[in-house]
């Protein structure tokens, strides 16, 4: 199956991002954020009438790059540091407004009930595994974090013939999810969605913590209410919200 092209994806969302209203605030996210933060609007709505907490959910590079080109957004969420310091870098954020929120973990995923699923990175080298599901690490931190991981181990260069290059980690889980691949990295808040479906391996660790930055998107006009949802999503409320997610404290 092919997988859409980064310039159909960002074109598609940044259509879309323009379709809010002034009302609207705008929260670009990371994939893997998709579920917690979709509740976690739902309960912002809430104590803030008047206004709707909209999101646009994709790799972390991807939605970087449309805030780069213009894209009217008021809060950005990576899934890595990096992501968040090119943010930085380029004068798109609120350097006061950042802040760690969550943290992750790395695991690697089979089909449920798969055959030949690995029990370990090395294994990953087994002719058993002939597709393997990796996000692009070029733009997306699940991506990066797996390739330094396979680096550590020196096995990268043995298994990324083997890697379907997805758009994002949400991409990777499909693909293992239906069968499509005999393996994937993804996260395990990820993983937790689809017990029924995929079948968490091993935890990988990873040499950079995996710790989730969120900041308010400079000259959006949106300021004051983006740093509401900033506080929103640090609080115990929002923390609750996240942790029944699997997302851990950062």
């Amino acid at each position: 199956m092919r997988a859409p092209s980064k310039t159909a994806f960002a074109v598609a969302a940044v259509f879309w991002i323009g379709s809010s209203t002034a009302a609207d605030l705008v929260i670009s996210a990371a994939a893997s954020l998709t579920s917690a933060f979709t509740e976690i609007g739902k309960e912002f709505d809430k104590s803030n009438p008047g206004h709707k907490a909209v999101f646009n959910f994709a790799g972390s590079g991807a939605l970087l790059q449309q805030i780069a080109r213009g894209a009217p957004v008021d809060v950005f969420a990576s899934a890595d540091q990096e992501t968040m310091d090119r943010a930085n870098k380029q004068n798109l954020i609120v350097q006061t407004s950042r802040s760690d929120f969550v943290r992750n973990a790395l695991v690697v995923v089979a089909p449920k009930g798969a055959k030949s699923a690995p029990k370990s990175l090395e294994g990953l080298k087994d002719t058993g595994i002939t597709r393997l599901a990796i996000s692009n690490p070029e733009s997306v931190p699940v991506g990066r974090y797996a390739r330094e991981a396979l680096e550590a181990a020196g096995l990268w260069d043995a298994v990324k013939a083997k890697s379907l290059n997805t758009q994002n980690v949400r991409q990777s889980l499909d693909y293992v999810a239906r069968g499509e691949a005999d393996a994937g990295f993804v996260y395990g808040t990820d993983a937790a969605l689809m017990p029924d479906k995929v079948e968490v391996m091993f935890e990988v660790p990873t040499r950079t913590p995996i710790l989730y930055p969120i900041a308010a998107v400079k000259g959006s006009g949106n300021e004051n209410f983006a740093l509401k949802f900033i506080e929103y999503a640090r609080s115990d409320a929002g923390q609750r919200i996240l942790a029944r997610y699997g997302f851990r404290k950062p």
